[in-house]
């Protein structure tokens, strides 16, 4: 039985919660106050994850629906107000639960997607098996499930996965030169121009270079990592902190005794313009610190207090960090 919790309006179910938040977001524009109030919601218990993930699977199956019901579904009069929609997605929710199209949509049917996100922007995926992903800053890939095998795209970015097992359709991500391959498992997947890193959570996963034969891989458990190279090769696998990699999906940067390189490296991908370091010095300098994400003045503020650096701005409005 769903548990209750009280609010403002009076006692709920978090399933009337998660479609609430699930028909606000449907809204062309959403304030950052209220994608934090969401934020805040949905890590606060992980039954609020787990309902809004449901809904929004489902919602995304709705094209299996018939046509002639769902037409029915989304007629509404001419002054539409949120309680419509709302009931839409309650409606395509129920009517889902009963063709039992959840849980894999009996995993017969092919499913294509596509989905991005802006600068500073993350965006949380259910895909219709119940996989999830979780997308970076200025990320973008591709989803294309077939009979034999589910297959992701993962043209820049980064993208935390957590994949619903499934011996018979293995889980592919396609990442510049590097590909991944799972069965069910979380881990996070980073293409640079250069280079593609995966860092696993949970489970085990097999990377190898795009058109390596099937022999030729590494295996990753938890804990452990791996680059592959702009020509396919897979490095051997190290420790990382599968958390501090993942922190982002918390609107944190996390640094470990990263060189200002890479420091920078990172940062550009929450700016309109990158950051740039000066000369192999001061690159080599080294930080250990944790900063937001959404806030990568602080921590160009914070720098000088840090390191013996200072930072500059060029004629281009770029920033770059110098020696002091």
């Amino acid at each position: 039985m769903m548990d209750t919790r009280d609010c403002a309006c009076g006692p709920t179910t978090v399933r009337d919660e998660a479609a609430r938040w699930f028909v606000r977001l449907q809204e062309p524009v959403i304030s950052v106050d209220e994608q934090q109030r969401f934020d805040a919601w949905l890590s606060e218990h992980a039954q609020h994850r787990d309902e809004f993930q449901l809904l929004q699977g489902l919602w995304s199956a709705a094209d299996l629906l018939p046509a002639p019901r769902l037409k029915a579904l989304c007629e509404t009069p001419p002054k539409r107000q949120p309680w419509v929609r709302y009931a839409v997605a309650a409606s395509v929710l129920t009517i889902a639960l009963g063709l039992g199209l959840f849980s894999g949509l009996n995993h017969s049917g092919g499913y294509n997607a596509e989905f991005a996100t802006a600068l500073g922007e993350r965006k949380h995926v259910a895909l219709p098996d119940g996989s999830l992903i979780d997308l970076n800053s200025r990320s973008h890939l591709k989803v294309r499930y077939e009979k034999d095998r589910r297959v992701i795209e993962l043209s820049a970015g980064e993208a935390m996965f957590s994949v619903e097992h499934d011996t018979a359709r293995p889980f592919v991500v396609e990442a510049g030169s590097g590909k991944v391959t799972v069965t069910g498992t979380r881990f996070d997947v980073r293409h640079d121009l250069t280079q593609t890193r995966v860092a696993v959570e949970q489970g085990t996963v097999k990377v190898q270079g795009r058109g390596a034969p099937d022999d030729q891989f590494v295996s990753l458990t938890a804990g452990l990592g791996t680059r592959v190279d702009a020509q396919g090769v897979v490095a051997s696998a190290y420790a990382v902190n599968p958390a501090h990699i993942t922190a982002w999906r918390s609107g944190k940067l996390v640094f470990n005794n990263a060189s200002l390189a890479e420091v920078a490296e990172e940062v550009s991908r929450y700016r309109d313009k990158p950051l740039k370091v000066a000369n192999p010095t001061v690159a080599n300098l080294r930080l250990t610190s944790v900063f937001k994400s959404d806030d990568t003045e602080a921590l160009l503020k914070a720098l000088p207090n840090i390191l013996p650096v200072a930072v500059r701005t060029l004629a281009d409005g770029s920033q770059e960090i110098i020696s002091k």
